[in-house]
């Protein structure tokens, strides 16, 4: 039995699933399964796959269910100890595996390993990296407030947490990843790796449509996450409304800065954020979106305000 699962939803994914494959294979820790649920694709997908030459792939084609459905249907048929998840447009360094690997070995009672985040753009000058926390132990707390893992190509989990906690939410069409991870958090330790290890493909043509499903969904994880957190730290549900409206405004602003409805919207946001939580007033990120509200007001064109 191999000692890593790796876990690959694609839909669709024709354009980046041979890239993703490619950074998986480039591992510096071999002993591992490539399993890919192609989850009802129409496009090249599966023809791609089926012309990959690795003995540790496997390959299994179900119609489609969804990003929860597609990875719970991975964790079914995965055999190792361990398991990973990455998307069928993410990417790897060649180390990720084997430095969380090692952190969850020097560390037993950890059940989650993660890592930091490289927010990789098609225009160069807007990626960056995230190296900004240093969660450890028992997360929870900070988990509550915001997905300080970013995104479902993070973490190694190990078999026996995932066994502790089920499935994703088949429900939930965005932000399901929080979900997941609020789950193991409330039961298992997790423990860092601070190397940006974790390339997450960003696009700025975004639809404003895919920020109101996620922040639609962010409200859902946030209220079924506080019905079942102890009363000692309900009182960080105002810190994550924040969080979300702020994230939600930050959102319109780099989608559709340019736009009136998203700059309006972005506004909204903002606001709201900061009438949960007047104290982000004094966070420089929160300085930071107003000063790019206000340029975006100025630079909007006078035609675009009639609108």
């Amino acid at each position: 039995m191999p000692t890593i699962s790796v876990v690959i939803p694609a839909y669709n994914a024709e354009r980046t699933i041979l890239e993703t494959i490619k950074s998986v294979q480039q591992q510096t820790f071999s002993d591992l399964e490539i399993i890919v649920i192609n989850d009802g694709s129409t496009d090249r997908t599966l023809e791609l796959l089926q012309s990959v030459q690795d003995e540790r792939l496997k390959i299994f084609s179900y119609e489609n269910g969804g990003l929860p459905v597609a990875r719970n249907r991975g964790i079914s048929h995965a055999t190792g100890e361990f398991i990973a998840f990455i998307d069928a447009d993410d990417l790897w360094t060649p180390d990720k595996l084997e430095l969380q690997l090692a952190a969850l070995q020097q560390h037993p009672e950890a059940g989650v390993a993660y890592s930091w985040t490289y927010f990789k753009y098609e225009e160069d000058e807007y990626s960056y990296a995230d190296e900004s926390n240093f969660f450890e132990g028992n997360v929870y707390a900070d988990l509550l407030v915001r997905n300080f893992l970013h995104n479902g190509s993070n973490p190694l989990i190990r078999k026996r947490a995932i066994e502790s906690v089920g499935f994703f939410d088949p429900t939930l069409k965005s932000c399901e990843d929080w979900d997941y991870y609020l789950r193991l958090a409330a039961k298992w330790n997790f423990i860092l790796v601070p190397k940006s290890q974790v390339i997450y493909r960003q696009s700025l043509s975004s639809m404003t449509s895919k920020v109101e499903v996620m922040e639609k969904y962010l409200l859902i994880v946030i209220e079924r996450a506080f019905q079942v957190a102890p009363l000692n730290l309900q009182f960080l549900k105002k810190q994550s409304l924040s969080w979300v409206y702020k994230y939600a405004a930050q959102q319109y602003l780099k989608y559709g800065g340019h736009k009136l409805n998203d700059v309006k919207l972005a506004t909204v946001k903002l606001t709201r954020a900061v009438l949960i939580q007047p104290k982000i007033l004094l966070e420089e990120y929160t300085q930071g979106l107003i000063r790019r509200l206000v340029k975006s007001w100025i630079f909007i064109p006078f035609s675009n305000h009639a609108v």
